[in-house]
């Protein structure tokens, strides 16, 4: 009997900047990170209007789940992984969250700070949860110690998430763009997940922000988590679905899961729905309004 519920809400290949993620896991119910955005500029282009509306729907439903769960968690302060401007879903929830003082850069240390204000009085309790767990019934969830955002410390730290419940568990990466790092890696294979949701490697910005030695990096772990967990679903998405060409960047993962009896899909794969990335055919989108 499924014990663990996963629906991806809001993510790349849903047309929006996210990974809101809901879990539900006997009768607890708990949303990550619960916030949608748009890339401000791709191509040298803004948001197309379709983004815009996708923004809008996703958002509606990412509300919807908050305000049904029990537990909130914020892995770290970027827009497209907490959301300061709308804040009632946090009424009466417990929240945990990335420390906002701790391993963090300028950038987000100031965006926690007004998140922080912007909470008081609204949640029931306030935890911050690097490298904790804690247990509600017949569910644990369990928290990396801080990981570096990319590869450097540059764009801050994030944390990864374990959610497992009677013998099921789940690992959430948030913003580890690979992983390309042992640290990230480390975390998955010890929590030797059912289902990995990984935001994986940056390649719409390779040679630039993002090496193809990093790449390379990204692969062989990934290879190595399919092949030395019991995982059987990865939900490869975020930073993954900017690239139109994803797929053809990672081959040597889908052979390897093709050979393990792994699926890997987008977020909207694993939903039955075909992906829609808006983002990345900003160019495409604008080209037939012309």
């Amino acid at each position: 009997m499924q014990m663990m519920v996963v629906r991806p809400l809001a993510f790349d290949s849903i047309g929006v900047r996210s990974m809101a993620t809901y879990v539900e896991a006997k009768g607890l119910k708990v949303l990550i990170d619960p916030a949608v955005a748009l890339g401000p500029r791709r191509y040298g282009l803004p948001p197309h209007p379709l983004e815009w509306e996708k923004l809008r729907q996703t958002w509606e439903d990412v509300k919807k789940y908050a305000r049904q769960s029990d537990l909130l968690i914020v892995t770290h302060y970027h827009y497209d992984h907490h959301n300061p401007d709308e804040l009632d879903f946090y009424k009466d929830k417990d929240v945990y969250l990335k420390d906002p003082k701790k391993n963090i850069n300028r950038s987000q240390l100031g965006r926690a700070s007004h998140f922080l204000k912007g909470l008081q009085g609204l949640p029931r309790s306030i935890e911050t949860a690097d490298g904790k767990e804690f247990r509600h019934g017949a569910t644990l969830i369990k928290f990396s110690s801080p990981v570096y955002h990319g590869t450097n410390s540059k764009l801050g730290y994030v944390l990864e998430v374990s959610i497992s419940c009677q013998g099921e568990r789940m690992v959430y990466t948030s913003d580890v763009e690979g992983p390309s790092l042992k640290k990230q890696a480390d975390f998955i294979l010890q929590e030797d997940p059912d289902l990995l949701i990984l935001d994986g490697p940056m390649t719409y910005m390779l040679g630039y922000r993002y090496s193809q030695e990093s790449l390379a990096s990204s692969v062989e772990n990934i290879n190595r988590i399919i092949r030395d967990t019991k995982v059987g679903t990865i939900i490869a998405d975020h930073h993954l679905l900017r690239d139109l060409n994803y797929k053809k960047r990672m081959v040597a993962v889908y052979e390897c899961a093709a050979e393990n009896g792994v699926r890997v899909l987008n977020a909207a794969e694993y939903l039955g729905q075909e992906a829609e990335m808006l983002e990345a055919r900003r160019k495409e989108l604008y080209a037939k309004d012309s």
